[in-house]
């Protein structure tokens, strides 16, 4: 799948134009992910180097436990995370969000819906102002990309959110983080002061009674703790084996034609 990247644009707050012209393409081709920098030249997208990252003894114990099965759960997942961003970045727009249509169908599996109105209630509980949300970020630097789900101001600050809506939070969280602020350094010249994930399946009980913590019913806005500049360290090593991996950093390709006619 070939996308226009169509919402990196000029800006007054803009150092650098990241190459925002129609060359500017996400490339995402069978499991490698790929942002085209400018002619012959492509950076893998953080979450494609993050998938290097060793996995836990959960993680392997799971596989065990699910077997085949493993590969199907995580589809699913990943199937659901797109829908409650899709219906985000839509709530955001100020379209009207349905959980049933017309004819009485469904448009999102319970879980999916109750995600969305979590988001929904952070939204309209805490207010915040919108600055970008699902913005193609570079690091010429890190030589990476990405696309950062939320940059908003609460309170006079400016955060940079990841919407996850995974049963648990991983550390690669923390790191990806980490890349987008980077990356954000970058190419504006207002600095992001705080990262944090909004996690729509917390075990939250509903809002905090102290008023320190932005959270709601089963839903918190978790903020980064870990060390910025040790985060992006840890990252650079991760990178070393990536590209010990993928020694040619560009993404696999393959022609296809966009029409087909039956022949006489």
């Amino acid at each position: 799948m070939i996308e226009k990247n169509n919402n990196v644009k000029k800006d007054k707050r803009i150092n650098r134009i990241v190459q925002a012209d129609p060359t500017s393409r996400q490339i995402t081709i069978l499991d490698s992910r790929y942002y085209q920098r400018s002619e012959g030249v492509f950076y893998p997208s953080v979450t494609y180097v993050l998938s290097f990252f060793p996995k836990d003894r959960f993680f392997e114990s799971w596989i065990k436990d699910v077997g085949h099965n493993s590969d199907i759960i995580m589809r699913r997942a990943g199937d659901e995370g797109t829908q409650v961003h899709n219906a985000i970045e839509d709530y955001l727009k100020g379209e009207e969000i349905t959980w049933i249509d017309d004819n009485g169908n469904v448009r999102y599996n319970l879980e999916v819906w109750k995600m969305i109105l979590k988001f929904a209630d952070f939204w309209e509980t805490h207010k915040p102002k919108l600055i970008e949300s699902e913005t193609h970020l570079f690091s010429d630097e890190l030589q990476i990309a990405g696309t950062g789900d939320l940059v908003v101001e609460i309170a006079d600050e400016l955060w940079l959110l990841d919407i996850k809506t995974s049963n648990s939070l991983h550390d690669t969280y923390d790191l990806q983080l980490a890349c987008y602020r980077k990356a954000w350094s970058e190419l504006f010249d207002t600095p992001v002061q705080r990262t944090g994930i909004l996690w729509l399946k917390a075990a939250t009980k509903g809002p905090d009674k102290t008023g320190k913590k932005i959270q709601g019913k089963g839903w918190q806005l978790k903020e980064t703790e870990s060390d910025y500049e040790e985060n992006l360290q840890t990252f650079r090593h991760l990178y070393e084996i990536f590209k010990f991996k993928n020694p040619e950093l560009k993404p696999y390709s393959e022609l296809l034609p966009t029409s087909i006619k039956l022949q006489a």
